[in-house]
């Protein structure tokens, strides 16, 4: 169903050209866009209307009009005058908004075979089937956005993105959650990774400014044939939950750039919990104080290079190998040794995810 702003904006733009005041009520005779007052005061005449035959009638100086999808009645349209010109204006505007039903119901078509496809919910024939119903080019280069917004999404917000990505008739523009915008962004043959990085930047630019702090965007890797699709989705979904693991301070995730996160991302929690019992025998990272957690952070930064991170944390460098024995004594792990590093590197990542993990369950 078309929404009332989009109703509203078809009048406003009509009126302006022909200078003739509209309504349109539906079939219970309840206004949904009007250019002038006391439109509910043809209620009784519109609920008689629909009963009538004919397609368009003069009541009381104003012209009928009936707005019909596939002979289902959707719409009563108004028009302010008897004369021929309004009559001709009429018949207009109502073709007009019968076109913006056909186009809308051909976007809930494929508004529907599009979230059907992200979740895999249909047969490999069914793709390809509908696909060329849809006229919908199955072997064009795709890939799939993700934007998670803070709160409940809007459908302002969808309509924001959609506007802005949805211009073309092969870009697609979706949610299959409550605070989750899907884009399904079709790319030419030279468009790579730069590209990507850009659109996610528009998308988020097009976000208003008190959303767009607090918004998340992913994306998964590029795929050559319509079948793919899910794939792609997939991959952005695991961007945006691995991102908010390990990447608190990025607002763009590239599944091609997470990284060992991914590989620890997948790992079974028992394991987990094996390996970090392992590593840090019965002990938790938790008891490490805000110094040594800094202090660990700021020597990975650097590439365990102990003058440069002491030059950083604004101590001798004697008060930062002393920091790393006692974490030595603490742990075991010599994070002067590449392997110990790599171990804790692990290991902290390892209780990132089971803590993120843990939160999911309540």
């Amino acid at each position: 169903m078309i929404s009332n702003q989009v109703l509203q904006s078809t009048l406003d733009g009509l009126k302006v050209i022909s200078r003739v005041d509209m309504c349109i009520m539906d079939t219970e005779g309840i206004v949904l866009a009007a250019t002038f007052e006391q439109a509910e005061n043809f209620r009784e005449a519109v609920l008689e209307f629909e009963n009538s035959p004919a397609e368009s009638q003069v009541i009381s100086g104003f012209q009928f009009f009936k707005v019909v999808d596939d002979t289902q009645l959707e719409y009563i349209l108004i028009a302010s005058g008897s004369s021929d010109d309004v009559y001709m204006v009429g018949k207009m505007a109502a073709f007009q908004i019968q076109s913006l039903l056909v186009a809308y119901k051909e976007r809930f078509d494929k508004d529907n075979f599009i979230k059907n496809l992200l979740l895999d919910n249909l047969l490999l024939v069914d793709i390809y089937n509908r696909a060329k119903k849809l006229h919908i080019d199955s072997e064009a280069r795709r890939v799939v956005y993700i934007l998670e917004l803070d709160t409940e999404r809007e459908n302002s917000s969808l309509e924001t993105v959609r506007s802005l990505i949805g211009t073309k008739n092969s870009d697609f523009v979706t949610a299959v959650d409550e605070k989750s915008v899907i884009i399904v962004k079709e790319l030419f043959p030279d468009e790579g990774n730069d590209r990507l990085e850009e659109v996610s930047k528009l998308i988020l630019g097009a976000l208003p400014e008190e959303r767009r702090g607090n918004a998340l965007i992913a994306y998964g890797t590029v795929v050559n044939e319509l079948k793919e699709v899910s794939r792609s989705y997939k991959e952005a979904r695991m961007a945006l939950n691995v991102g908010k693991i390990f990447f608190a301070d990025r607002q763009i995730i590239a599944y091609s750039s997470l990284g060992i996160g991914r590989l620890i991302y997948q790992l079974p929690i028992p394991l987990c919990k094996m390996f970090i019992k392992e590593v840090f025998e019965g002990k938790s990272p938790d008891d490490f104080d805000e110094e040594t957690l800094i202090t660990i952070n700021k020597f990975f930064e650097n590439s365990l290079n102990v003058s440069e991170t002491s030059r950083q944390l604004y101590i001798h460098r004697n008060t930062l190998v002393y920091r790393l024995d006692k974490l030595q004594k603490q742990t075991g792990l010599d994070l002067r040794v590449f392997e110990d590093a790599i171990t804790l590197k692990i290991a902290l990542m390892v209780v990132k995810y089971m803590k993120y993990m843990e939160n999911q369950d309540y």
